[in-house]
């Protein structure tokens, strides 16, 4: 009894994450089926909380400007939400760098000193790794195949999850990266990997769509989905934190359950493009 209280944490602790658990893929599953505005949404609502809670990672090291990065943020979903051109959606990425650069001329006149070169990266940063990713699911849904490809993306990521945990719990013995993720384990890893790949098989299956690509998406999802967690591990090091936030009880901040997902939406949409 107190290995299984080990492994799965106390009851009270379980419900609280396993409701939590359900009602993300409730909402999430439930947008990318009815699409429209209603994926808009709540596509829209996860980058910019996201994307808060990234700036509140790195105003540990930098003096930066949220108030004018999360306007642009918002600028670029609703640009792709409201299918306004791309290149306006794109323009409005190198202005903010340029408000960042005049901010801290303005700094370095005033007080003699200026971090342009950190804060400009900074900046942009979160642009990059948050909000643009969200933005390609948004678009991904809007093809012939969307739906199916954004429920292939989200089940394999979550599929791959929680079996490089279990797996890396009960038979983990190889380190991973320990130094980023002392728990990530080898055998994590690839029992995470083989999930992915079964669940894309199991949707081709379920779903009657030939199983090649939807197989390469589990193994997408199996592989970079993981280095997109420890990507974001090395994060909240840096930063010093456990959690990027607390919106979602049991689990911490919505960077740290769609960390993965940024990176396969990335990957996915780059292979839409290629193929499309």
């Amino acid at each position: 009894m107190e290995k299984l209280k080990d492994f799965f944490g106390s009851a009270p602790e379980l419900g609280i994450r396993a409701f939590s658990s359900i009602f993300i893929v409730f909402i999430v599953i439930g947008g990318i089926i009815t699409g429209g505005y209603a994926w808009d949404f709540i596509v829209t609502v996860i980058a910019m909380l996201s994307l808060w809670e990234f700036y509140k990672l790195l105003a540990s090291r930098f003096d930066i400007a949220p108030g004018i990065i999360m306007f642009s943020g918002l600028f670029i979903l609703l640009s792709t939400a409201f299918e306004l051109s791309m290149p306006l959606m794109l323009t409005s990425i190198p202005i903010i760098a340029f408000i960042a650069l005049f901010r801290e001329v303005l700094r370095r006149q005033a007080t003699g000193q200026s971090y342009a070169l950190l804060n400009i990266g900074a900046t942009i940063s979160g642009l990059a790794y948050i909000v643009l990713p969200w933005s390609f699911m948004m678009l991904i849904r809007a093809r012939d195949y969307g739906t199916l490809f954004l429920i292939t993306l989200f089940f394999c990521t979550w599929c791959c999850d929680v079996a490089a945990y279990i797996v890396g719990s009960k038979l983990g013995r190889t380190p991973l990266c320990n130094r980023v993720s002392p728990k990530k384990t080898w055998e994590g890893f690839l029992g995470g990997a083989a999930a992915s790949v079964l669940c894309g098989g199991i949707l081709a299956l379920l779903f009657s769509f030939p199983p090649l690509p939807l197989l390469l998406m589990g193994l997408l999802c199996g592989v970079a989905g993981q280095l997109g967690d420890l990507g974001e591990s090395v994060l909240k090091r840096e930063a010093g934190v456990k959690d990027t936030g607390s919106v979602i009880p049991g689990h911490g901040g919505l960077l740290d359950r769609f960390d993965s997902i940024l990176v396969n939406g990335t990957l996915a949409f780059l292979i839409f493009g290629l193929i499309g």
